[in-house]
């Protein structure tokens, strides 16, 4: 079998990696539920969908980055995520980098 080369959208894979600083960044400022983020993320020009958003929750909550907190919130139950440890270690790395990013392309 023959490999296929696949394009590369930079710009897309930038969005997606903003979007997942974004999720870390808000879980470290206070717990969150997913509708409240997803409405944060649209009123800052990012788009994505719920079958992105919470698969990308549930993944982030997996590898130990964010914990999951149930809550009754008028009689409904509520997932509300913040920053473990763990996850705001990798937070401030990623913080790094960008500092790191930011002085080295803009003038």
């Amino acid at each position: 079998m023959g490999s296929q080369i696949r394009s590369i959208n930079p710009l897309r894979r930038f969005q997606k990696i903003s979007i997942l600083v974004q999720i870390l960044y808000h879980a470290r400022k206070e717990p969150f539920y997913g509708s409240w983020l997803k409405k944060k993320l649209i009123q800052n020009d990012y788009t994505i969908s719920d079958g992105t958003l919470y698969p990308w929750l549930n993944r982030l909550t997996f590898s130990g980055l964010l914990s999951l907190e149930k809550r009754n919130v008028e009689g409904k139950i509520r997932k509300y995520y913040s920053l473990t440890e763990f996850g705001k270690k990798h937070f401030d790395k990623i913080k790094e980098y960008l500092r790191e990013l930011y002085d080295e392309i803009i003038d």
